[in-house]
């Protein structure tokens, strides 16, 4: 365990060596972890920061005060399982933190992937539209076609 241990750390400097002129220029950055489906920890400049994805909400799994809601550990399986320990690049729109802290970003995959748009097209998030974004029509309509397509959490009818 502890030699995995250090190989992953090992991995992590050497694309982090690789890396360190890239990021710096072009806004690329490693997720290192995924809280939940809609929040990330991404290195940026050498130092961690929490993402919170614009636009999207997926279902708690962390949240102190609530329980793990109907289809949490899903989403979160899902955003871990195509962003974590990959390069993002962030983009960022009118407001860059929220009152948390937490810096709020559009979290592109290598490939050019919209990742918040990626996890509302899939049924694993809503379309979080309180505060204006500029994706707010596309997102509500991948939130409409998931839900008629019944994918991910719109699969079965919730009861509430």
């Amino acid at each position: 365990m502890l030699r995995q241990f250090i190989k992953s750390i090992l991995r992590l400097l050497i694309i982090l060596i690789v890396l360190s002129g890239i990021a710096a220029a072009q806004d690329y950055y490693l997720c290192t972890r995924v809280i939940d489906g809609d929040t990330l920890v991404v290195l940026v400049n050498g130092k961690t920061e929490k993402i919170r994805l614009i636009g999207v909400d997926t279902p708690e799994t962390v949240h102190p005060l609530k329980p793990v809601e109907y289809f949490g550990k899903e989403a979160s399986g899902f955003t871990k399982h195509i962003v974590e320990g990959k390069i993002v690049r962030l983009e960022y729109d009118w407001q860059k933190r929220d009152k948390y802290g937490r810096l709020l970003a559009y979290v592109y995959l290598e490939d050019g992937t919209l990742l918040n748009a990626e996890i509302i097209k899939r049924g694993y998030g809503f379309a979080h539209t309180k505060y204006p974004f500029k994706y707010i029509d596309e997102f509500r309509q991948y939130e409409r076609e998931a839900r008629e397509n019944k994918k991910g959490l719109w699969y079965k009818q919730r009861l509430f």
